[in-house]
């Protein structure tokens, strides 16, 4: 129940006459943080692959959390890595996902996870290979797309030619 998104899509994305490994994603938070994300991200950029979606309800304990997380870990084992987006660093999300995801290698973990930085990096597994790289892209987009609306009146400027 608590790991909506999960596809059974295959593990390879084909591009052109090569079959590439896709870097797995997962996405994980309190309450249902991991599942409205992904419900954001379907809507705006489709069925992602080789994607889980892992909630940490309130009737879950951390054991329950590090089950789900090892299932999401095992479900993406054949991708080119995974790199697990959290919601808050320290959290239990978090923590659990550092231990479970690092002794197992070739797993980032990152936290403050946006909507703008999942879209960005759901999509750039198309073209990144690298799981540095990815990760150092979901980090630069997540920082750039907090924004704050500044409203600026129009300036009108008179020709200062006289016409």
């Amino acid at each position: 129940p608590c790991c909506k998104g999960r596809n059974s899509a295959p593990l390879h994305k084909e591009i052109g006459t090569e079959d590439i490994k896709m870097i797995g994603l997962i996405v994980t938070g309190h309450g249902n943080f991991a599942s409205g994300l992904t419900s954001s991200l379907k809507l705006i950029a489709g069925e992602p692959k080789n994607y889980v979606a892992v909630d940490f309800l309130e009737s879950y304990s951390v054991d329950d959390l590090e089950r789900e997380l090892t299932k999401a870990l095992d479900e993406l084992k054949d991708c080119e890595g995974v790199l697990v987006l959290s919601d808050l660093g320290g959290g239990s999300p978090f923590k659990t996902a550092v231990m479970v995801g690092y002794p197992r290698g070739n797993v980032e973990v990152v936290a403050g996870t946006n909507l703008p930085m999942l879209i960005e990096v759901n999509m750039g597994r198309q073209f990144v290979e690298e799981l540095g790289m990815l990760t150092e892209m979901a980090m630069n987009t997540g920082k750039d797309q907090v924004v704050r609306y500044e409203f600026k009146p129009v300036q009108q400027e008179e020709p200062t030619d006289g016409i």
